[in-house]
Formats: structure tokens, sequence, C-alpha cells
């Protein structure tokens, strides 16, 4: 049976459409498509009061392929029954620093969770020197789905890094969306903005970290330059070491880069601060906000040259803006908070058939035969006739193995026989979205 959340009827009469600000309407809301599970997907409902808004999710994106399975990984995604508490009126930290926790740091426009670059482990548990997660679970561990997210050992979906199926990263063209919010309550934008942060006419660019690796040989100093005690220091520096200690399965040597420590912050290296952050005006903040953007460039790794999440990938490793602790998004057991104040719900609103207003999509693919040993077959449907659309096949690594210009209304014939037996995912790239179609190989 289709599982949907009704609402009572009445509240479509308290939405205050065009009177909230952005923090509010931004969400992707969803109360009737089920997903991964049978899940319903992105969020569910949005409530806000004069200070907050109250974000209703089971942190299941709608990205996540039914029935796909992880590779390398026990886990998959459970529903959550998140709800988060987001200031609408954020403010900078001028007390001691706040660091990114474990756990969900922000959250993306559809509900999933954001998480700081660590994997949660440190070396022979030191609590020192912390794994960066892009190595350890997506270049080394290969635990990642082609959206760059994965679940952990508690149901909980999350992503490290640029999520790559919420925004089209290549646009260079454009000016990146805002894409989720810091538990600060500061928005996150995506890696392209304006050369000038105070002229929304100025050029773009790629957002550039501030952060890069250190010059160091050993493992023995941090980056603030706290001299440690031998029991104290990491893994010898080894570019092509994998290798574990079969006693503590710590390593006993791994490549610069591999450790959150291996990297500095330098100022003025790039155009962010050190939270990953500046202050700027942005089409949604025309008189300016900080904002945090997601960190990409070309790189050259085990999955190819492409456009790859660099360090810190979202937030640094601190707050810019003041936490409360007390609003239930950050700690353990967090997430789940309870709203305790008079709100009223926000409802997007309703689009006629005048052409007024912006449409939702609804684009699926037609994919046949599925599963296949030779030639495919596919045909987009639901998006404009008149248009060009990238796609890109993927395989379940993430590495790129086809990609070209999709017309909708036609079907197109592939020779998958090319493709190696296993799991693939073709990913389509709208002006509003991106949507992933999952075909599996079988000889």
């Amino acid at each position: 049976m289709k599982k949907i959340l009704l609402y009572p009827l009445l509240l479509s009469a308290l939405s205050s459409i065009g009177q909230e600000p952005i923090v509010t309407t931004c969400w992707i809301q969803n109360t009737t498509d089920l997903g991964f599970a049978g899940e319903l997907t992105n969020v569910q409902a949005v409530n806000y009061s004069d200070n907050y808004v109250y974000i209703l999710t089971e942190d299941m994106p709608s990205w996540i392929p039914s029935g796909y399975d992880w590779p390398s990984n026990p886990w998959f995604p459970t529903a959550m029954g998140y709800q988060f508490k987001i200031t609408k009126n954020p403010i900078p930290n001028v007390g001691p620093v706040t660091n990114t926790g474990n756990g969900h740091i922000g959250i993306w426009k559809n509900g999933c969770s954001i998480y700081n670059p660590k994997d949660a482990k440190s070396f022979q548990t030191e609590l020192t020197w912390y794994q960066n997660a892009w190595f350890w679970e997506h270049l080394l561990g290969e635990t990642f789905d082609p959206c760059l997210g994965h679940p952990n050992g508690s149901g909980e979906y999350h992503t490290h890094v640029s999520p790559a199926c919420l925004y089209d990263i290549t646009d260079s063209t454009h000016a990146s969306p805002l894409i989720g919010y810091a538990f600060d309550g500061y928005p996150i934008y995506g890696a392209y903005s304006y050369s000038n942060p105070l002229d929304t006419t100025s050029s773009l660019i790629r957002m550039k970290s501030g952060y890069r690796l250190r010059n160091i040989t050993d493992r023995s100093v941090l980056p603030n330059g706290t001299v440690l005690d031998p029991s104290l220091y990491g893994p010898a520096i080894d570019p092509t070491a994998t290798a574990l200690d079969p006693g503590d399965q710590s390593p006993v040597g791994a490549p610069l880069g591999a450790y959150m420590e291996d990297y500095e912050y330098i100022l003025g290296l790039g155009d962010l601060d050190e939270h990953n952050g500046r202050f700027c005006k942005t089409r949604e903040y025309p008189n300016g906000t900080y904002a945090y953007f997601t960190t990409i460039v070309w790189v050259n790794d085990i999955y190819g040259y492409n456009l790859k999440p660099v360090f810190p990938f979202v937030l640094g490793t601190s707050y810019y803006g003041d936490v409360n602790g007390s609003d239930g998004n950050t700690g353990p057991n967090s997430g789940f908070v309870v709203i305790s104040e008079p709100v009223t719900p926000y409802i997007p609103p309703l689009i006629d058939n005048s052409g007024i207003g912006e449409n939702e999509e609804n684009i699926f693919m037609d994919i046949f035969p599925n599963p296949t040993a030779g030639q495919l077959n596919f045909k987009l449907n639901g998006a404009d006739f008149q248009k060009e659309y990238p796609g890109t096949i993927y395989n379940h690594k993430g590495q790129i193995v086809d990609e070209g210009i999709v017309l909708a209304g036609k079907t197109y014939s592939y020779d998958a026989s090319k493709l190696s037996n296993g799991s693939y995912f073709f990913k389509i790239v709208t002006d509003k979205q991106t949507y992933t179609f999952k075909f599996n190989v079988a000889k």
C-alpha cells in the first residue's frame, strides 16, 4: 500500500506564502512519493514560529535508487523520523570555538544529514589524528554511492562531502543554489559564486578552500604547532600504504591527506575562511549573509579525472555561528526535537495550469530490458521536449563509464555488452534537480 502523510485540510489556509524567509521555504517537501525501502523521501513537514523553523524528515533522499546495495558496506538506510530546529536569526560565535562533532552538523534541503569530514575513527584511538572520511570510506573503502552518501551502523544516511546529486556541480555558468543549512543557522551553497562577494554582477568563480596539505615528513606535530609526545605520533607518511597492523587494526602508514591533521588553513590562500565560508550577497540574501560553500576541484584519483570534493568539503572543523546545544540538533541521541511553542505549517504554493510559478518536475525514465545482457533501451519522460539534458552513466564505484546528451521523448539504444556485470546508474541533470535511475547488467 502506498504510504501517504496526510495533513488536515485546514492547514492549507495557514500557509504564509511569500511572507517567510528562505530558511522556511527552501525545503524539498514530499508527503506521497516513496523511495528506498518503501519510505517517504525528502522532507515531510516544515513548521515555523517567529524565531525557528522545524524540519521533519525521514532522512531518505529521493536520489537513492530503490533496492540499491552499498558496495563494501553492510548497512542500509532506515527511516529516522528526525525533526531538526533551525534558527531564523543566526549570530556569529564570539565565544570559544565550537567544533563540528560526530554525527549530523546540518541538513541538505532534501532533509539528508550532513556530517563533518571525519569518519569517527582516530589513529590507535588516541583522539589525536582523525581519519578523513573521504579517503578511508570512499577512496579506500569504496562505501559511498554515486551521490557520495552512505548509511552508518545506525541506519542514518549522510554525506561528508558536496552532494553529487542535489545540484549540478559542473554548472559554472550560474551561481550555485542554496543547498542546505548548518545547525548554526547559516546557509550552505554549492561550489560557484561571485568573484566579488558583495557584487552579484561580478564574474563567477569556483570557491577555493583556504586549506592545503602540510609540508611534513612525519606526523609528530599538529597544525597549530603542538609538538606531540612520541606516544601520540601518527602513522608514517607512506603514499602507497593501505595495510593495517593485525594487532590493533591501525594503519602502519598512510598517504598525506588520510588524516584531518594533515591539512592546515592558510589565511588568504583561498576564497573562504577556516570555517569554509565567507560573508557575501546571494540571490536569496541580497543584503548579505555569512554562508558556507562546498569545495570541489578537478582531481585524478582511482575513479578517474573529474570534479571531486576537496577538504574540508562543506564546513571546516568548526562552526562560524553560535550553536545552541539545547536546540536538540547535535550530540548523542539528537535530531528528535519536540515542538514546544505555537507554530504554523509551511505548505508549498499550489501550482495552477496557467504556467505561472515553477511547476514541480515529474520526470521518469523507461529502461528496458532491465537487467540486460546486451542492448539497453531508454526513454526520458516528463521533461521539456525542446531541451537537451546532460546524461551520465556511472558504475557502482561512482566512475563515469559513458556520457552524452539526452532528448526527452526519444527512445535510445545503448550497447551495454561492453559493461561488466553489476549495477549502473543513469544520471540526468535538469534545471531544477538531478535524477538517478538504476539498471543492471547480467550476462
